[in-house]
């Protein structure tokens, strides 16, 4: 069994600060700190290697425990990182207040316990963190008998209001999240709906109360939840123009509520990700531009400064700025712009989502392609070709495929087309995506490499062109065309010149 990497993986996202934090606190402990010597050499290593370790600590009796020494670094790590980020989360915040109002209350100590609750509850109520803010109002509750006792008496049915208030907006939320956790399985799940299955989903979520009714959000956190799914939708429909109104929605939403922005610090990165996605889909380049720049500058705001945060809003960029230089044809601009950001991730990397790294070699194939450079296009769009994903984005590893068709065919690759079309007919039928138009593809290319004379494979270019434009007016069958354009393939063999010059002669 290949030995455990979860504790280089956690290490490897420290940052220095951390690193001496952690340094710091373990400084104060007393005793055998074999963690520590475990945790510098771990620290050191490019990639986690248990043969080294062991061979490092050779004789030492803790070596023969390694597995719960691995584990008690793991939670040291953990709770220094708590400590660590207790005074700037607002969730940790308010679990420490909360411990508090418990603590005072033990000892009898009830008018504290009570400015910590109302401290407390205006925290909440700024963040809306209604859960926080419904526990804080039970032991309101709680000390009510207190208060009666020394013949304070507090308004009990505001206090019930209040609570049911509170209750009404974290029913409201939850509901939210519901929705978008199921449009965001199909999108994750299959891409752009093309299934019956995924359109129906679609459909009950775009006709849902809260999703088609007006003023149906009961908080700022529930309307950003509510426009990004109706965005959400209308993406997977393909209604590109409308999805963008609803996310400048949210992002207004959170622009104007600064302490909601923090704390929603990745939806905000996410939703400027997708209008700047948006934008170059409906060719506004310089605007898109202008958004590609807030993006790369929002590192520098309070509360996008974390690990987390800086690490999306870097591979934000990395997808962004491929999706720019392809929109705008800009290929040869584009290789020699994003090539080394793209060398340096690996497929191992276990920070980087599985969904974004695929999307990244897609494009830099992508890329490659547009400059005419077939065998590196053809290298990255292995790296998606040869993942083993069944679940995520089955859309993607699909026009993958199909694209791989037409780099071989670039290629002269004739012999290994014809087994290549086969197997890709296979994959496309066992996972449900042989639409019409991906059939129409496989049709043609079969046709194309029996094709031996220029005049021939012209006519069947011309043929393949046509039947391609009737299928592309419907919706459906544009999706196909968002990965990889065919129309605009096609156009420059029948023009004879490159791919970059027909797209910018069609754009």
């Amino acid at each position: 069994m290949k030995p455990s990497s979860e504790l280089f993986d956690l290490i490897r996202t420290l940052t220095k600060s951390e690193k001496r934090f952690f340094k710091m606190q373990s400084s104060l402990q007393s005793g055998d700190k074999n963690y520590v010597r475990l945790f510098d050499l771990v620290e050191k290593m490019e990639a986690y290697d248990e043969d080294v370790v062991k061979k490092t600590f050779k004789g030492e009796k803790f070596i023969k425990h390694l597995p719960s020494e691995k584990n008690h670094l793991y939670k040291l790590i953990l709770k220094s990182l708590r400590s660590y980020y207790s005074e700037t989360s607002i969730a940790s915040s308010l679990k420490q207040e909360i411990k508090n109002v418990e603590i005072l209350y033990n000892k009898g100590l009830f008018d504290e316990c009570t400015k910590f609750i109302e401290r407390a509850k205006k925290l909440a109520l700024r963040y809306e963190k209604f859960y926080y803010l419904f526990e804080l109002i039970s032991w309101e509750k709680t000390l009510l008998e207190e208060s009666f006792e020394n013949g304070r008496f507090i308004d009990l049915d505001a206090l019930i209001r209040e609570e049911q208030e509170v209750l009404d907006k974290l029913q409201n939320l939850t509901a939210y999240h519901v929705l978008y956790s199921k449009i965001n399985y199909v999108f994750r799940s299959g891409g752009y709906s093309r299934t019956e299955e995924n359109t129906q989903i679609i459909n009950e979520i775009v006709e849902h109360p809260l999703i088609k009714g007006k003023n149906t959000a009961l908080s700022n956190r529930a309307a950003t939840i509510c426009y990004y799914t109706q965005a959400f939708c209308n993406i997977a429909k393909g209604n590109t123009a409308l999805a963008l109104e609803k996310y400048r929605r949210v992002m207004q939403i959170l622009d104007k509520n600064e302490d909601l922005r923090t704390d929603l610090a990745k939806r905000y990165i996410r939703t400027l990700s997708q209008i700047i996605q948006c934008l170059l889909e409906l060719k506004q380049f310089g605007e898109a531009q202008e958004h590609i720049l807030r993006l790369e500058q929002l590192s520098q705001i309070d509360g996008f400064d974390t690990p987390d945060a800086t690490t999306r809003i870097h591979t934000e960029l990395i997808l962004s700025n491929l999706k720019k230089y392809i929109h705008t044809a800009k290929f040869s601009e584009g290789v020699t712009a994003m090539t080394s950001a793209l060398e340096q991730i690996q497929p191992e990397d276990s920070t980087l989502h599985k969904e974004i790294s695929i999307r990244m070699f897609y494009y830099m194939a992508y890329l490659h392609f547009g400059a005419a450079q077939h065998n590196k296009a053809l290298h990255w769009l292995n790296r998606v070709i040869n993942d083993n994903e069944n679940d995520l984005r089955q859309d993607l590893y699909g026009y993958a495929r199909l694209f791989n068709i037409v780099l071989h065919y670039e290629l002269g690759n004739n012999e290994l087309l014809e087994y290549t079309i086969k197997s890709t007919a296979r994959y496309l039928q066992k996972r449900s995506r042989d639409f019409e138009i991906e059939k129409l593809v496989l049709d043609q290319f079969k046709k194309l490499i029996r094709l031996r004379t220029a005049v021939s494979k012209k006519e069947q270019f011309i043929d393949f062109q046509e039947k391609l434009n009737a299928l592309a007016r419907h919706e459906d069958g544009k999706v196909l065309l968002r990965y990889f354009d065919f129309s605009t393939w096609i156009q420059s063999k029948l023009e004879n010149c490159s791919f970059e010059e027909a797209m910018k002669q069609h754009p």
